[in-house]
Parts: C-alpha cells; sequence; structure tokens
C-alpha cells in the first residue's frame, strides 16, 4: 500500500524525542529528517493518534505547524487518505474520519495519522 506523498502534511514524531513538522513549501528545519525513498513508504501498519494524548512539548510543536498549514495543504492530505481504502477503513475502524486528521508520519513502513477528536 502506498499513500501520495506530493503534499501530504507530514509530521515526523518518535517517541521519546522532539517532534518535528513540515508542511508542504515550507522550507526544511535544521533537526528535519530527509524524506524517506518513494520505496520506504510501503505501509505496512496504520496507527491513528490524538493529538491530545501527545505529551505537551509534542503537541505544541504539532500545533504550530498545523497553524501553518494552508487549507489547501489540509484538503489534499485528506483526499488522499480517502482515495486509499486501507487507510480509510482504519479511520472508519476507529470511528472518523479524515476530515479529523491534521498530519500524518511514515516512518518504517508504519503510518501514523494525528487526529483532532472533539
Amino acid at each position: 500500500m502506498r499513500i501520495f506523498r506530493a503534499s501530504v502534511i507530514v509530521a515526523v514524531l518518535s517517541l521519546g524525542t522532539p517532534a518535528f513538522a513540515q508542511a508542504p513549501g515550507t522550507p526544511p528545519q535544521p533537526e528535519a529528517q530527509t524524506p524517506p525513498a518513494e520505496s520506504s513508504s510501503v505501509i505496512h501498519s496504520i496507527q491513528v493518534v490524538d493529538i491530545k494524548q501527545l505529551r505537551p512539548e509534542l503537541r505544541s510543536k504539532v500545533d504550530e505547524i498545523v497553524a501553518q498549514t494552508s487549507e489547501e495543504d489540509l484538503q489534499s492530505l485528506r483526499k488522499s487518505i480517502d482515495e486509499t481504502p486501507e487507510v480509510a477503513s482504519a479511520l472508519k475502524a476507529k470511528g472518523l474520519s479524515s476530515s479529523q486528521i491534521v498530519a500524518i508520519n511514515i516512518t518504517d513502513g508504519v503510518l501514523t495519522m494525528f487526529a483532532k477528536i472533539a
């Protein structure tokens, strides 16, 4: 399974390490990791994280980037999610929709979607 990445908001979060989120069109930040090669974006598992569950410093970073992200970029991300059946199904299984997703991370075959749940 692959997910369209051209204009996707990517939040690179690792457990126990500082967060970095990259919105399309923003210049890379010094702590940014190089995006994985296209061949490494094969998804083996999917998880959904409520951003309210993140540690305060990680949530703050994600919120900051999301605030700088255009509605067009968010719509592109959500469209990509909706067009990927496995991803849309994973959200539906959690009782969520793509409209609640504000960022994603793809690392080592794991797609993590960050949701704002009311």
